[in-house]
């Protein structure tokens, strides 16, 4: 058994001032997304994960599962988006006894400006504050987390997109 160690102070330091940035980062981008875009950014994750569907629709059960939610919470956000008029339920399948969900013209006009919208918040908010090193850095970290600590990674490489996506 390998003995565990409290952290150094400037350790907790550098620990606080990451999780600091992360939290201001995500809400700054979700400001962004509901000012310009007028959504959420359970909307948006739901919207670019539809868009980037075969169809750009899926069944719920596989929407549920690229996003990592419980079905309950899918099933809550659908309703708010059906009642917007981004999201239709639809009968997805061969044989169209499985329930789907598609977008409609309103939510792929919706994905296509908040996508827009979005990744120029990212960069304004974080690319282009790092040198291409830090950048390099922050990557390598960040795949060898996503590495060791996702289970489903390399499932497959079409998952990982629709989940990628979502993230944005």
């Amino acid at each position: 058994m390998t003995e565990t160690r409290s952290l150094e102070p400037e350790e907790w330091e550098f620990w606080d001032t990451w999780m600091r940035a992360q939290r201001l980062l995500t809400r700054e981008l979700e400001r962004g997304l509901q000012r310009a875009c007028d959504i959420s950014k359970a909307e948006f994750s739901v919207l670019v994960t539809l868009w980037q569907a075969a169809g750009r629709e899926m069944r719920v059960g596989e929407l549920s599962e690229s996003l990592d939610w419980d079905k309950s919470r899918v099933s809550h956000q659908l309703t708010r988006m059906e009642k917007r008029g981004f999201v239709k339920r639809t009968q997805y399948g061969a044989d169209g006894r499985r329930a789907g969900i598609g977008l409609t013209a309103e939510g792929r006009r919706a994905a296509q400006s908040a996508v827009l919208v979005h990744g120029g918040n990212i960069r304004r908010h974080f690319l282009d504050s790092l040198t291409p090193e830090q950048a390099s850095v922050i990557r390598a970290w960040s795949e060898q987390a996503v590495d060791s600590l996702d289970p489903h990674r390399g499932e497959t490489a079409g998952d990982d997109a629709v989940r990628q996506g979502a993230e944005r």
